[in-house]
């Protein structure tokens, strides 16, 4: 979740139901199940992020709509499992790798419908070096599918 109030604790609650109430193992705040629920965000933005989660589905085969989330819940048993200390990425490709190791490994994915509010105060940390980041490090992810097979 951003601590910039981008997303609203309110809805928390809708986050954990699915996990506690329909077993799953991940639960993503999506930004794309129902169109594109983005508020005051410059249209550049709107179609570089949409693009993204597009080219991750394209590339990965995962059904996530919105891989670059990061208002999401992992069970505590996924967390353990993915070893943290070997995460590859630090920009923003690193949800989309959480993500995909979850997904790979059949843990149980479900994305429900937010809407997100730009940030009022602080700076987004996008840049180029984060997009490449993200559009190289899919290609390695899905290349690298078999190393990720029972890592977790």
């Amino acid at each position: 979740m951003d601590a910039d109030f981008s997303h609203n604790p309110k809805d928390i609650k809708r986050i954990l139901e699915p996990m506690l109430e329909n077993n799953y193992d991940v639960s993503i705040g999506s930004r794309y199940i129902k169109g594109i629920n983005v508020v005051n965000w410059p249209l550049s933005r709107i179609i570089l992020s949409y693009t993204a989660s597009q080219y991750v589905q394209l590339i990965t085969r995962m059904n996530i709509k919105d891989s670059t989330s990061g208002y999401i819940c992992y069970k505590k048993l996924v967390l353990e499992s993915i070893d943290l200390d070997n995460i590859k990425f630090t920009g923003y490709a690193f949800q989309i790798e959480l993500k995909y190791k979850a997904w790979v490994n059949g843990f149980k994915i479900k994305e429900h419908p937010i809407i997100f509010v730009n940030r009022v105060f602080g700076k987004s940390k996008m840049s180029g070096n984060i997009i490449w980041e993200a559009f190289f490090g899919v290609l390695f992810l899905r290349l690298n599918k078999k190393k990720f097979l029972h890592q977790i």
